[in-house]
Formats: C-alpha cells, sequence, structure tokens
C-alpha cells in the first residue's frame, strides 16, 4: 500500500517536471509573438484619459483571457484527433504576421502622419467612450489572432509530449502570456504618472534629494513615448522573425534554401518577401473589389 502511494506520488512528481521542463520550452518558443503582443498591446492601450488607462487594460485582459478559454480547448482537439491541421494553422498565421510587419513598415514610408490621441481632440464624453469600446474590441481581436499562434506555436513546441504535458504546459503558456502581457502594459501606461508623482513629491523635499526625484520623474514621463515607438519597432521585427521562421521550419525547401544563412537574417528575409507577397495580394484584391463595385472606395 505504502510503495504504492510512493509510485503515484513520484509519477505525480514526474509530471509536474515534464510539465516545468516543457513550459520553458514552449515559453522561449513563443517568446517572439509574446514580444509582439506586448508592443501591440502597449499602442492599444495609450492615448486616453490617464482616469481611463487602466479600465481599458481591465477590459482588454479580460478580452485576452475568453480568447484563451476558447482557443485552447479548439487546439488541443485539433491535436488529439486531427494533428495534420497545426501546420497549415501555423502557416496562416505566420503569412499574417508577415503581413502586418510590412504593412507597418509600409505606413511607416509612405503614410506616416501625426495625430493626436482622440482624449486630446474630442471633449464629447460619449463620443469618447464610443472610440473606446471600438479600441478595445479591435485589441481583442488582434488579441484573437496572436493568441492562436502563441498558443499553436507553445502545441508544436510540446508535440512530443504525452496529452496531460500538452494541456498542462500549453495553458500555463497560455495564461502567463494574458498575465505578463498586460500587466507590463499596466505598468509602462502608467509611467507617466508615476513620474508626476515623484516631481509632485519634490516639492516637499529640498537639496539633492530634491533634485533627484524631479530628474527621475521627469525621465519616466519622457520615457513613455520613447518605449512605445521602441517597443513598436521591436514589434514589427518581432512579427517578421517569428512568420519567416514559421515558414522556415516548416517548408523543407526554405529550409534547405537557407541553410547556411544567419538564423535571425534567414527568417527576416523570409518574412519580408512573404509579407510584401501577401500585402499585395491584399492591395490588388482590394483594388479589384473597388473597381468591379463590390465595395465602396473609403
Amino acid at each position: 500500500m505504502a510503495s504504492g502511494l510512493f509510485i503515484i506520488l513520484d509519477d505525480i512528481a514526474s509530471l509536474f517536471d515534464d510539465v516545468a521542463t516543457m513550459s520553458k520550452v514552449a515559453t522561449k518558443k513563443t517568446a517572439g509573438v509574446l514580444g509582439d503582443d506586448l508592443a501591440v498591446g502597449a499602442q492599444r492601450a495609450s492615448g486616453f484619459h490617464a482616469s481611463r488607462e487602466l479600465p481599458v487594460i481591465w477590459a482588454i485582459t479580460q478580452g485576452s483571457f475568453l480568447n484563451k478559454l476558447i482557443i485552447l480547448p479548439l487546439a488541443f482537439l485539433l491535436s488529439a484527433f486531427w494533428p495534420e491541421a497545426i501546420v497549415p494553422i501555423l502557416l496562416l498565421g505566420g503569412a499574417y504576421l508577415s503581413f502586418e510587419g510590412v504593412e507597418k513598415i509600409h505606413e511607416f514610408l509612405f503614410h506616416r502622419q501625426y495625430k493626436e490621441p482622440a482624449a486630446k481632440q474630442i471633449q464629447n464624453k460619449s463620443e469618447l467612450l464610443q472610440i473606446e469600446k471600438t479600441k478595445i474590441r479591435s485589441a481583442i481581436l488582434t488579441d484573437f489572432i496572436l493568441s492562436i499562434e502563441i498558443i499553436i506555436i507553445a502545441l508544436s513546441a510540446v508535440a512530443e509530449q504525452i496529452l496531460s504535458v500538452q494541456i498542462a504546459a500549453v495553458t500555463f503558456v497560455a495564461f502567463l502570456a494574458t498575465v505578463g502581457v498586460y500587466g507590463l502594459v499596466a505598468l509602462m501606461v502608467r509611467m507617466d504618472d508615476a513620474g508626476l508623482h515623484l516631481v509632485e513629491s519634490a516639492d516637499e523635499l529640498t537639496g539633492i534629494k530634491r533634485s533627484i526625484l524631479i530628474n527621475l520623474g521627469r525621465a519616466l514621463i519622457a520615457a513613455l513615448p520613447k518605449l512605445i515607438r521602441v517597443l513598436a519597432v521591436v514589434g514589427t521585427l518581432a512579427m517578421l522573425l517569428v512568420g519567416g521562421g514559421i515558414f522556415q521550419h516548416n517548408i523543407d525547401t526554405l529550409h534547405h534554401l537557407f541553410a547556411h544563412w544567419p538564423g535571425l537574417i534567414a527568417d527576416l528575409a523570409i518574412g519580408l518577401v512573404l509579407g510584401v507577397i501577401v500585402l499585395l495580394v491584399v492591395t490588388v484584391g482590394k483594388w479589384l473589389l473597388v473597381r468591379s463595385g463590390v465595395v465602396h472606395r473609403p
């Protein structure tokens, strides 16, 4: 009886050890998409009135949790009953990520324009709330697409494991993504408020302490827009690298063609070419739809 209990405990310990190991592997594999998710989340949650930033982030976080609850069971069913579908889904997601990355570069090069945040342009409260709801819906939709990629990539990283390990490891990565990404986003978008608080607190001090607090507060206030811009660049590169990497690792022809290239350069090159092709297809498709009268020019 006692020996049987110890065997069960040993099996449980072994299972937890496998889950921990596979969770690390899956997290590493999804790091690029998580970086993109963080960049997108920071951009979507900024530009609101300070009093609305945290409620907006919380609404997006709730939507992200719901996305995971929808996608996870479907992903496990695919893994169990139709594993052949995982690679095509990965390739579709890789094409989408590459397209998004190239589209951002295209917009930066040819359609760059400065727009003040809606909170500064519009004073009508009901209109601001409607814009807020629209941005939240858009952010949740983007999160849904990125969540599919995170979960499928994580699942492909642990595909050789037993189903219980797959479920535990991928679920851990999926919910860690939501908590980690939107937790960091919440901290980032309140950096300027923290900086302002430090500057105001310095009024009660004198000498070197006052100078340190003021300089630190001003640095935090100035750092937020720069940090978001840096994350936008990093997120764009991450999309191209992840998209290109998915194609290189799942299409033998590309893998052999770029075998002698440095890994990151190969992934970036494939992502760029793929993104340009998809962008051209989408642009021509839109033009044809407008030309045929199916849709009206915006």
